[in-house]
C-alpha cells in the first residue's frame, strides 16, 4: 500500500515507540497523529509485543472504532544469519483478523521489538483500510 503514489495512511507515528520491559509487565508508549489530532498513550501487556499492540489499538480506537474488531491471531519470527548471534536480523510475521477477513504482515529489523512494531502498524493500517473500503461499497 505504501508504495502506491496516491496512498495516504490513516495515521502517522510521531517519533518512535518507547518500550520499558522489566520482564514482568512491559509498558509501551506511543505518539501518533490522525485526522489532525495528536495522541500520546501508554499501556502494558503480558509481553513487549502485546504492550505495543495494546497501545496502538488504544491510540487508534477513538478515531477508528473499527480497530476494535482487529485481533492478532498468530505471531512468529525467523532469525536471519544465526551466526550473528544477538545481532542477527529478525523477520516477524503477524496474522490479523477482523472476524471476516484475515491478512498477514511481515516486517524485518535487527531488533525483534522494532520488527514487531512495524508489522503491527502495517497490520492495523490495513485493518482500517479494509473496513473503510467496505463501508464505501
Amino acid at each position: 500500500m505504501r508504495s502506491m503514489s496516491d496512498y495516504k495512511p490513516h495515521f502517522e507515528i510521531i517519533g518512535n515507540y518507547r518500550l520499558i520491559d522489566d520482564g514482568v509487565r512491559p509498558e509501551a508508549t506511543i505518539m501518533l497523529r490522525a485526522n489532525g489530532k495528536e495522541m500520546h498513550e501508554a499501556d502494558t501487556g503480558v509481553g513487549p509485543v502485546d504492550a505495543l499492540a495494546k497501545v496502538l489499538k488504544k491510540s487508534l480506537k477513538s478515531l477508528f472504532p473499527e480497530i476494535d474488531e482487529v485481533k492478532l491471531i498468530d505471531f512468529s519470527s525467523r532469525i536471519f544469519d544465526p551466526g550473528a548471534g544477538t545481532a542477527a536480523g529478525v523477520e516477524v510475521e503477524i496474522l490479523f483478523s477482523n472476524g471476516k477477513d484475515a491478512w498477514r504482515v511481515k516486517a524485518f529489523s535487527e531488533n525483534i521489538n522494532r520488527a514487531s512494531f512495524l508489522a503491527l502498524v502495517d497490520g492495523f493500517e490495513y485493518g482500517i483500510l479494509v473496513s473503510r473500503e467496505k463501508k464505501v461499497q
